[in-house]
């Protein structure tokens, strides 16, 4: 991963996370850099892997999930504090990213911890609920720079920023392989974070400090190639990192529901 090259987008992250409550223009930001829009946005995108724009807006969106979790503002005056005018807008589009409403990601602190608990109590060597076949498919085995214990969610995404349920997702041990089976032919970003058991609520709803890694070059799956193995590092959040958007929750809640559908249907044969 080279976080040197066009290491002045560094100082570009510091001032938007410095004035995300403030109009941060295309004009603005390349200025900042002293660079013209055109070029700051292609050497942004080329850094991060993201539109400058595009990255201001996640970035709200996750200074959104910090408000909603710390203050009891309205879901409104959260939106207004984000840059959303209409609160039907700033809803759809919280939805669409994190996976489920404003209201409902608040009130999700209480329950945060629950799907973390039955995780802990499962056993966890079959990630693969699909049967090795000729279908196409994207595997790979993981590996974490730092030693910890608990789960890996782990996923292939339409862009690289872990936003919105994944394509195809799945959950592994701290270390060991994962398979994504009958993956239609497309291009994908893969990316994944850790879960340590000892996590809290709010470290699992605002996931900052966590393992993670994501690739920088997407993965094309063909019909007429095979995909090659992916060797996946977790390392600790690095600043240029995009934020990890996706409730975590409901990628827990979903593998484990997936894992009873797949045990019912077994226990049925």
């Amino acid at each position: 991963m080279n976080t040197t090259r066009y290491s002045e987008i560094d100082e570009v992250i510091s001032f938007i996370h410095e004035n995300i409550y403030d109009p941060l223009p295309l004009s603005r930001l390349a200025s900042y850099a002293a660079y013209s829009p055109y070029h700051f946005s292609r050497i942004f995108k080329e850094r991060m892997g993201l539109s400058p724009l595009y990255y201001v807006s996640a970035m709200r969106l996750h200074k959104a999930k910090d408000l909603l979790l710390r203050t009891n503002l309205s879901v409104r005056d959260i939106g207004l504090e984000v840059g959303q005018q209409s609160l039907g807008t700033f809803t759809t589009r919280f939805t669409e990213k994190v996976g489920v409403t404003p209201s409902e990601f608040r009130n999700s602190k209480l329950q945060a911890n629950n799907p973390l608990q039955m995780l802990q109590e499962m056993n966890l060597q079959q990630t693969s609920f699909s049967n090795r076949s000729r279908q196409l498919c994207v595997e790979g085995s993981i590996h974490s720079d730092v030693p910890f214990k608990g789960v890996v969610l782990i996923g292939l995404f339409a862009k690289p920023i872990p936003e919105g349920l994944p394509l195809y997702g799945t959950l592994a041990s701290s270390e060991g392989s994962f398979r994504f089976s009958n993956v239609k032919p497309g291009t994908y970003y893969l990316m994944a974070t850790s879960v340590s058991w000892e996590m809290q609520a709010m470290d699992i709803l605002l996931p900052q400090t966590t393992l993670r890694t994501r690739s920088r070059t997407p993965i094309v799956v063909t019909p007429h190639s095979q995909v090659p193995y992916q060797q996946v590092i977790l390392y600790p959040p690095s600043p240029d990192d995009p934020p990890i958007l996706v409730s975590l929750p409901v990628l827990m809640n979903n593998y484990i529901a997936k894992a009873a559908r797949h045990s019912s249907r077994n226990s049925n044969r």
